[in-house]
């Protein structure tokens, strides 16, 4: 893995509102099938009504969710996604996101993570998971503060 790649790599790793079940190993499989793109400030990565044809991960830049009924939408920032719901549904996308700042991201589309999916199985199910628990918490804060989960609890070691 070339140190540009590596970097890169690890700003997606680290982030902690990313695909935070993926091993070192799917890190390496996912740069090397992405597509790095750029999108100026003010272009749409994603088209509310548009199908979309995968996901974006961030590596530079932010961009902002636009909901029509919320007055300011979410930021998302490198290391995250975007595009999942209309990936997850295979429908047209319920909301628009616009680049904030120049914006450098890797693009996965649908036909590239199938194949992944297929050869890695185990892949697929960390994939889905980082999907569900971003999901939840995006809801969580929808919704509001007194919708977070309950710490857990620390078992004793023995």
């Amino acid at each position: 893995m070339s140190k540009v790649i590596g970097q890169e790599v690890s700003v997606l790793s680290s982030s902690k509102h990313g695909l935070v079940h993926l091993t070192a190993n799917d890190w390496a499989l996912v740069a090397d099938k992405a597509v790095r793109v750029h999108f100026k400030k003010g272009e749409v990565l994603v088209e509310k009504g548009k199908r979309g044809n995968g996901v974006y991960l961030l590596l530079k830049g932010t961009a902002r969710v636009q909901i029509p009924s919320r007055a300011k939408g979410a930021t998302i920032a490198p290391g995250e996604i975007c595009g999942e719901m209309s990936f997850l549904e295979d429908t047209a996308a319920s909301a628009s996101v616009v680049a904030e700042q120049d914006v450098e991201a890797y693009h996965l589309d649908r036909r590239t993570l199938e194949s992944l999916f297929e050869l890695f199985p185990h892949l697929a199910s960390r994939f889905y998971r980082s999907l569900a628990t971003n999901l939840s918490r995006r809801l969580r804060e929808m919704i509001g503060p007194s919708s977070a989960p309950p710490a857990r609890i620390q078992e004793p070691s023995s």
